[in-house]
């Protein structure tokens, strides 16, 4: 019997003037406002298709997944109709909808794909009162730059209508090919259900000695993991790879099932949230602890006895030991990349090796084109993301077998391999104070008097006396960016004080925040001397958070007694 096609309808709308990407092209909101505002969703789905070249679309290929969170078969309902409305010819979609960052990325650059929309909204929470977002990958599987979110927001602004098929239903949990005869349409649009994780898996298969990590999770001298899937999209990847592949015991994996709230708790690796794994590393059973956010992007690194490895020394860290990981043998190491916020430690290890490091504002999609043109093998921000040039997305599971795979070579524990490298390398204190949810006008009007105080001549050399400490400003500056492969400038990028001795104060307003802002502190100090790498680094840090409350004033500004999380 031969099938009715599915009417594609063109829905007329009114365009909304807040969606603009925060980065990306990625636009995160509370999830109440995708459901209560009419065709919020179904206006940037369309600003979003329609910002790549007709020509380019029609017939192309897109990878769709989420992290499972609320609000996400819905939206993968309306991408799907959407989708097939606008040309484009056939969608790979992980099973159930689940699909990491990364391993959208792998997928994208696997089946050479058009590009990928997924729907996260990262480490923000879930559920009826959390957030949602949408995010763009373009054709390399990495974040869309700045001139395509700038195009996509362009077209928001002006959109009057979008296109639908309605009618069309797709079944998410049936692994395999489905078909649909669209109206006026010439070929059937596909749709491809996919194993969420065999594509990835495969891809680290060749990246990774297996053997050896198995090795080390099974052998004789085995070492006991904990690893923290905070119930978002990780799950799955972590049970497949980390249990049923490399041999790690069912029981090492935590909060695996991808649930719509994650549990009720904000799906952020770091101390502030990820108690649980925290709390079972001071225990003392475990050796090894990790932790994911809810997309797979991020992760966080604990040793025996809860000892914490900040995301710039676990950067640093794994550029040192790049030589334990077959890919890195085989590929070579042509320069390190990282966020203006993210410690100098990485700095350190490619001056040993002769290496370019490129620093680069926040934001992985500034590292794309450093490793699309050959420059950059390995990438990383403070923000607990790390990736290499296997991908074009940061890459949390990746950088986990790493430290296991160095862990396995060195035959150390976490702690000693992380001292081992500051006596090498010097220690880099470091911390990151959040001020969260801050009324915009206030956070914009701190930032403008900070940037003009910081900037006057009379600042610079000025210095600071806090206790025995004296600091003296040697230069500022608003941190401004030259692309090195195609010359785009982008500026304005956070505020910089670095002093004589190195340390840094960095001032910056995060750009993933919605309705309210986030301003961010950052401080750094440097201790060569191994008899001083002992300090708790806020105790240490503490003389220069007070010069950076004293000349931001945004305690009296905000009426805030201290920042919401410190990291």
């Amino acid at each position: 019997m031969e099938r009715t096609p599915i009417p594609v309808l063109t829905v007329q709308t009114a365009p909304y003037e807040d969606q603009r990407p925060t980065g990306g092209g990625g636009l995160r909101r509370p999830t109440g406002l995708f459901e209560s505002q009419r065709n919020y969703l179904p206006n940037f789905v369309q600003s979003l298709l329609s910002s790549v070249d007709l020509r380019d679309r029609q017939g192309c290929t897109m990878v769709v997944g989420s992290d499972g969170r609320y609000f996400s078969k819905t939206a993968i309902e309306i991408v799907v109709q959407m989708a097939a409305a606008n040309g484009i010819g056939r969608l790979v979609i992980g099973q159930n909808g689940i699909l990491s960052t990364p391993a959208v990325s792998c997928i994208i650059r696997k089946i050479k794909a058009a590009g990928g929309i997924i729907l996260t909204a990262s480490h923000s929470p879930g559920g009826p009162g959390g957030e949602f977002g949408v995010k763009f990958e373009v054709a390399n599987g990495g974040p869309a730059p700045d001139i395509v979110s700038d195009k996509i927001y362009q077209i928001s602004k002006t959109l009057e209508e979008y296109a639908i098929c309605p009618d069309l239903r797709v079944d998410l949990s049936r692994l395999g090919r489905q078909e649909f005869d669209l109206e006026n349409k010439f070929k059937p649009f596909r749709v491809e259900i996919v194993d969420s994780v065999e594509i990835y898996l495969n891809l680290l298969r060749s990246i990774f000695d297996f053997n050896a990590i198995r090795n080390l999770l099974t052998g004789p001298n085995q070492i006991k993991i904990r690893i923290d899937a905070m119930n978002g999209v990780m799950g799955p990847y972590v049970r497949r790879i980390l249990c049923d592949e490399l041999g790690a015991p069912a029981n090492s994996a935590i909060n695996c099932i991808p649930l719509e709230d994650f549990g009720g708790q904000p799906p952020d690796p770091n101390l502030t949230y990820a108690t649980a794994l925290l709390e079972a590393m001071r225990g003392g059973e475990y050796g090894f602890g990790a932790a994911f956010d809810a997309d797979g992007d991020r992760y966080m690194i604990l040793g025996q006895n809860g000892f914490f490895v900040n995301a710039s020394d676990s950067l640093a860290i794994i550029a040192a030991n790049l030589s334990c990981i077959p890919y890195f043998c085989q590929m070579g190491v042509r320069g390190f990349g990282r966020s203006m916020p993210t410690s100098t430690a990485l700095d350190k290890v490619a001056k040993a090796m002769k290496v370019p490091v490129y620093e680069t504002p926040a934001g992985w999609r500034y590292f794309s084109n450093l490793m699309d043109s050959g420059r950059c093998s390995l990438c990383g921000e403070e923000s607990f993301g790390t990736g290499s040039d296997h991908l074009r997305e940061k890459d949390g599971l990746w950088a986990v077998l790493v430290w296991l795979s160095i862990l396995g070579a060195r035959k150390q524990s976490v702690e000693e391999i992380v001292r081992d490298h500051w006596a090498k390398f010097g220690r880099h204190y470091y911390c990151r104070f959040d001020y969260e949810a801050l009324e915009p006008r206030t956070a914009y009007f701190i930032m403008r008097d900070l940037e003009a105080l910081i900037t006057d001549k009379s600042f610079s050399h000025q210095q600071f006396a806090v206790g025995n400490n004296i600091y003296s400003v040697e230069r500022t500056d608003s941190f401004e960016y030259i692309d090195p492969v195609d010359g785009t400038v982008t500026k304005r990028q956070g505020l910089r004080i670095i002093f004589s001795d190195a340390s840094r104060l960095i001032f910056r307003m995060s750009a993933s925040s919605h309705v309210r802002a986030t301003l961010r502190i950052y401080a750094e100090s440097y201790e060569k001397d191994p008899s001083q790498h002992n300090k708790e680094p806020q105790a240490v840090l503490s003389p220069l958070i007070a010069i950076a409350l004293k000349i931001s004033q945004i305690h009296e500004r905000t009426g805030r007694k201290g920042p919401t999380v410190i990291t």
